[in-house]
């Protein structure tokens, strides 16, 4: 069902945007990881509304609660639930939407498709949706962690015009968290943070790209022919709200190169074999190679803007929407612990897969 994602690391996201909660269920975290709650806590943090004048004005704390799965400090093994309140929810601010469709929004497709639809908000199609996503991202994380089997990093590394590249085995989580943009870049931080206001104040939204790096991954995971690593974290990261591209390693750009060019040599290092540029992104065949794994996912501009656009109304009448409520300008700075997350999530459940091959 379109709920779930993953084999045997498993999750199951559940709830409305203006409803009373949102959360997950976690399926197949193996026993014995130690897991508190600030360690889930840290990454909803990240995530949630209200951190900046850069994100929507809705105020939620986002408070964990984990209901099941964990006992003095450990994974049991069992399914484990977690629960965020919804406290902040305003559904009769979206009252003129009951009977409009919102310009790139799910609001015509989830009618076509269920016969019904959540107008408060979006329901299902809302990123408050992710709120469950994170939460189970950090346990996969900390899965990893225990496993020793890598760290996962993700910024912002452009915004419609400004963009930076830095390089990804330099950049820390202290650079990314220096500001509210998450771009570890000061300078393009400060134009991106500029731009963000910008669009805010004319009412307009603006779109860009988050770089994730994995670091220390092992060899060997990922499985041929359809359940590749970079097929699985393409299927992770495009489910995101608002995400529209993905790219590893060279992406797009290797098009331009010839064979040549784009070939990555071998060389042996301290008795591991390594490669020279890593144009791959860490990833060949489908399979991890152990060096580190290079994605970035576009982020198109959020659609809910306060301009006068053309629409129609659920009968087909054609009309006019000025859309109010609270919405991010950009998604970008949130974004960043939703692809983190997503690719922590695709890399625990193949280290589990990998597990259960060897």
């Amino acid at each position: 069902m379109g709920s779930s994602f993953g084999q045997l690391f498993r999750i199951h996201t559940w709830g409305e945007s203006h409803g009373g909660a949102v959360g997950v269920v976690v399926d197949g975290c193996p026993p014995r990881i130690p897991l508190a709650q600030e360690a889930i806590q840290e990454d909803l943090d990240r995530r949630r509304p209200g951190q900046s004048h850069l994100t929507t004005p809705r105020q939620e704390e986002d408070r964990a609660e984990i209901l099941s799965g964990v006992f003095e400090g450990l994974t049991l093994g069992t399914p484990i639930l977690i629960l965020v309140h919804n406290r902040d929810a305003r559904p009769e601010a979206y009252e003129q939407l009951r009977d409009v469709y919102r310009p790139s929004h799910a609001d015509y497709t989830y009618q076509a498709k269920y016969g019904i639809r959540n107008w408060q908000g979006g329901g299902r199609a809302s990123a408050r949706e992710t709120v469950g996503r994170v939460a189970a991202g950090a346990v996969a994380r900390q899965v990893l962690r225990h496993r020793d089997a890598g760290e996962v990093l993700a910024w912002v590394s452009q915004v419609h015009a400004v963009e930076t590249k830095l390089d990804p085995l330099t950049v820390t989580r202290e650079l990314v968290e220096a500001g509210p943009t998450r771009c570890p870049d000061p300078e393009a931080a400060r134009q991106i943070e500029r731009r963000i206001d910008d669009a805010r104040r004319r009412g307009d939204s603006l779109g860009g790209v988050v770089t994730c790096v994995a670091r220390g991954i092992p060899v060997g995971l990922g499985d041929p022919v359809f359940d590749k690593l970079e097929a699985d974290l393409a299927k992770g990261l495009l489910s995101l709200p608002a995400c529209k591209g993905f790219e590893i390693g060279s992406g797009f750009a290797s098009t331009r190169m010839t064979g040549s060019e784009h070939n990555d040599p071998f060389y042996v290092e301290e008795g591991r074999v390594r490669t020279r540029a890593n144009r791959s992104g860490g990833v060949q065949g489908g399979i991890s190679n152990g060096e580190a794994i290079v994605i970035r996912a576009a982020f198109k501009p959020t659609a809910t803007i306060r301009l006068d656009q053309e629409t129609v109304t659920t009968s087909g009448e054609t009309t006019r929407l000025e859309a109010s409520g609270r919405h991010d300008p950009c998604v970008l700075p949130r974004a960043v612990p939703m692809v983190e997350a997503m690719v922590a999530l695709v890399l625990c459940d193949h280290l589990l897969r990998q597990r259960a091959i060897s």
